[in-house]
């Protein structure tokens, strides 16, 4: 950088010597000798310029060079004297590194030493124990034979003998004892099993609604009856036909009557009449509207059923499907007694009976939900051959209930080996709750039971779409569907469902098959 400097500072002053000669031919050209001498005056003056400013540059760049020379040299000093320290550092550790391995190679080799040693004492000790060992069982024998000789038994002889007499004196004493723990325990569990039965029991009060088969709807007057049943009895069949129930239109005041052995079907024939009524349009295709959303609107207060009834004994998590089927219960009976009635009455008791035994609160929780879940087989969406505790088990398993509630709901009747405690719980708290005077008719149960068995009957044939049991079940309705069922196989089959009801069914009376096949054509006008 420097040589460069003064070279461009030659250079200058050479170009300026050059423009001063050639201005100077030229003045002398044009002008006197004197001003001529001035130009080349001025040229070396400013030549001479050139020359001092090019050795100040050099000399302060000399300078400026010798500093940053003296810096990096002192730079690499401090860097060699750290080095050498590290180094000077380093061969210590590994200096004081080696001098404590030799000291604990050293402490090794003492320690190996000491070691084979005590081996060698505990070698010379082992040969003198066994050769006492044998002394002592040498001179063992030798008393053993001695009295072998004087008893005239040997010694195998006489340890059976003893141990024989040992174990029936023991065994003897052990059924006694035994005996007497069987009997208080007999005892104490009676009582305490009578006990904690008492004490749920009274802990417990809940009030019971037989239901019945029939339900009265109430009118403002008699005028609406004719409108219910319409121009020549055309509304209140379809009212039957959509609703599966039986009207019964009297000469009773101001009242309708409304038979089926399904609560479900009742509450939706009385929800659909009721909003018919205060609607004021009641026709045929009016009626099947207002029944399919009444319907949806029952679906809606089945949940919310299910879900007021599982926070009203503080169950949480339950799953969907088992929640519309709690709600279910509400329009179903057990021999007369209401089914969720019954299953909230047992859960109550299975939480009160495992917080009595001291089973925990887990427990006492697991209880509870199985008491609620116990029937839910006898309220399936779909008929099936299972038994209602299987079903219901089968339920439970499905919607991801605990192991100890499916065993418990498929175990309350023996129709599956009990395997954990809240098993015989429900089982009893089931039995308390539907054995009480009063809670439950059998005459009811099997007249349910008669009823659902003629439907079914209907349904197993080909082409049926629906079946109705109605008038307390001496009328069945069938309906077919107009595709796959003729008029004429409409004769044969109410001939056939007669003649199979007659043939496999018990009933007092008569019963009348009625087959309906209907064809409709819808178009619409735009």
């Amino acid at each position: 950088m420097e040589t460069s400097t003064i070279l461009a500072a030659v250079v200058s002053a050479i170009g300026a010597l050059v423009i001063g000669i050639f201005l100077g031919k030229m003045i002398f050209a044009k002008n006197t000798r004197k001003e001529v001498e001035d130009a080349v005056a001025q040229a070396k003056k400013t030549i001479e310029d050139a020359k001092t400013l090019a050795e100040t540059l050099k000399e302060k760049k000399v300078l400026e060079a010798k500093e940053h020379f003296l810096q990096l040299k002192s730079t690499h000093e401090k860097e060699v004297t750290q080095r050498s320290q590290k180094l000077v550092e380093g061969e210590n550790k590994l200096k004081q590194q080696q001098q404590a391995i030799n000291e604990k190679t050293s402490a090794l080799q003492r320690q190996t030493q000491e070691n084979e040693q005590l081996k060698e004492n505990l070698e010379r000790q082992t040969e003198s124990m066994n050769i006492k060992r044998a002394e002592l069982e040498r001179h063992h024998e030798e008393h053993v034979k001695r009295l072998e000789k004087v008893a005239g038994l040997s010694a195998e002889q006489a340890k059976v003998e003893l141990m024989e007499v040992v174990k029936e004196e023991a065994r003897t004493r052990a059924m006694a004892h035994v005996k007497d723990i069987m009997e208080e325990a007999k005892l104490s569990a009676s009582k305490e099993a009578k006990k904690i039965i008492i004490q749920s029991i009274q802990r417990l009060g809940s009030e019971q609604a037989i239901e019945n088969a029939i339900t009265v709807f109430n009118l403002e007057s008699d005028e609406i009856k004719g409108q219910i049943i319409g121009r020549e009895g055309r509304n209140i069949r379809a009212l039957e036909a959509a609703t599966g129930v039986d009207l019964i239109i009297d000469d009773t005041p101001e009242a309708i009557v409304l038979s089926c052995f399904d609560p479900l079907r009742r509450e939706l024939a009385r929800l659909s009449l009721q909003r018919l009524v205060q609607d004021g349009r009641i026709h045929p295709a009016r009626i099947e509207e207002v029944v399919e959303k009444t319907r949806k609107q029952l679906e809606e207060q089945i949940m919310e059923i299910g879900e007021r009834t599982i926070i009203e004994l503080g169950i949480h998590g339950l799953h969907k499907d088992l929640v519309r089927i709690v709600g279910k219960m509400r329009f179903r009976s057990s021999y007369g007694q209401n089914l969720l009635m019954h299953s909230k009455e047992t859960a109550n008791l299975c939480g009160i009976m495992a917080a009595e035994l001291g089973l925990g609160q887990k427990v006492v929780k697991l209880a509870k939900r199985a008491g609620l879940l116990h029937d839910i087989g006898k309220v399936p969406d779909e008929e099936t051959e299972l038994s209602h505790a299987l079903l219901g088990a089968k339920l439970a398993e499905k919607a991801g209930e605990h192991a100890s509630i499916v065993n418990a709901i498929g175990a309350h009747h023996d129709e599956m080996e009990m395997t954990y405690i809240i098993s015989p719980i429900v089982q009893a708290c089931d039995a308390i709750s539907g054995a009480r005077p009063g809670a439950r008719r059998e005459m009811m149960q099997s007249y349910l039971q008669r009823i659902k068995d003629l439907e079914n009957l209907a349904m197993a044939y080909t082409g049926v779409e629906k079946a109705y049991a109605i008038q307390a079940g001496r009328e069945l309705r069938v309906m077919v569907e107009a595709d796959k069922i003729s008029d004429a196989d409409s004769d044969r089959l109410s001939f056939e469902i007669a003649d199979k009801i007659q043939k496999e069914m018990q009933y007092p009376g008569q019963i009348k098959v009625t087959v309906i096949r209907e064809l409709r054509a819808v178009n619409i006008a735009r």
